[in-house]
């Protein structure tokens, strides 16, 4: 038995809950994957995994030596990349996940300077609003908007984006500009269903004193783009960040609203699984997107001078 071999079948197995899933990431067949996990029971002595049809869990053996083989695993391929080229010279696939408004706004235009500068490096975009599992879903790098990072991986903050409250002068000739949190209740607010509490708006005046305002909601999405395009149609009130909106604020499409009182700032963040293992193409990315976004970024300049708001 290769035991090194039935060491990774077996973290495979269990960081996927599946013997079938385990094949697909092993590029081999559920057969192949269920024989070494057998002969790996049989050579211990003792059963690792509790199977049913339906699920699939560790025994307090199993549990143990999961942890055990990991570690070596994660040695083994430290081992090797330090010997290989290809821990020098960013190559291969390359899976990346960002949300999609910021993907095609601010990222698409950064894929062409990026292969120019690493053509070995193939890129593989997968634009997704909701927060993916990196690992299990395959991806070597995801670019997270959010205010907390990743408590499981490894987080590198790119750049900061300011949410604001804001509508459209066509609305505001309607309806009135609110002066207060507080006048929120009597507009028509646009909710993003993604945020944590999507019709429950908090924000702090400048004596830092928190204000939450339960604001009635005409419309909700998960979409940023689709907030937007209601406020500009004079539908409503929306908050948004500045990487979506920041050109409708320049150009007076949308008006900030509330002056004297803020939301909570959102960070841009690229997120990893591991510090010790990072591989020479995440490695040349994260790099690449820091130096970007260095300084103020581009969602927060004025037009001509770069200058921020």
């Amino acid at each position: 038995m290769d035991r090194l071999r039935a060491f990774e079948v077996f973290v495979t197995v269990v960081s996927r809950s599946s013997f079938t899933r385990a094949a697909d990431a092993l590029d081999t067949s559920p057969a192949n994957v269920t024989r070494y996990v057998n002969e790996l029971e049989a050579h211990l002595g003792t059963r690792l995994l509790n199977r049913s049809s339906r699920t699939l869990s560790l025994t307090e053996t199993g549990e143990a030596l999961y942890e055990r083989c990991k570690f070596i695993l994660e040695e083994v391929a430290e081992a090797e990349a330090s010997a290989s080229s290809a821990a020098l010279q960013p190559r291969g696939r390359l899976r990346i996940n960002a949300p999609l408004s910021f993907g095609v706004l601010h990222l698409a235009p950064l894929w062409p300077r990026f292969r120019r500068k690493y053509p070995d490096v193939t890129l593989d975009i997968a634009l997704i609003d909701r927060v993916v599992d990196i690992v299990e879903e395959g991806f070597d790098l995801t670019i997270r908007i959010s205010r907390g990072g990743s408590t499981a991986h490894v987080a590198r903050r790119l750049a900061t984006s300011r949410n604001i409250v804001c509508a459209s002068p066509a609305y505001l000739r309607r309806h009135g500009r609110p002066q207060t949190p507080a006048d929120l209740t009597s507009h028509a607010c646009i909710a993003y269903t993604y945020a944590a509490m999507a019709d429950q708006w908090h924000l702090t005046d400048e004596a830092g004193k928190a204000h939450i305002v339960n604001v009635p909601c005409v419309m909700f999405t998960n979409n940023g783009d689709t907030a937007r395009a209601a406020a500009l149609a004079g539908e409503g009130i929306i908050w948004q960040p500045t990487f979506l909106i920041g050109d409708d604020l320049r150009t007076g499409r949308l008006v900030p609203l509330l002056p004297g009182f803020r939301l909570p700032d959102i960070d841009v963040m690229a997120i990893y699984p591991s510090r010790r293992h990072v591989s020479a193409k995440v490695r040349v990315m994260i790099d690449f997107l820091a130096e970007a976004f260095a300084g103020t970024p581009p969602w927060e300049r004025t037009e001509g001078d770069g200058q921020a708001r």
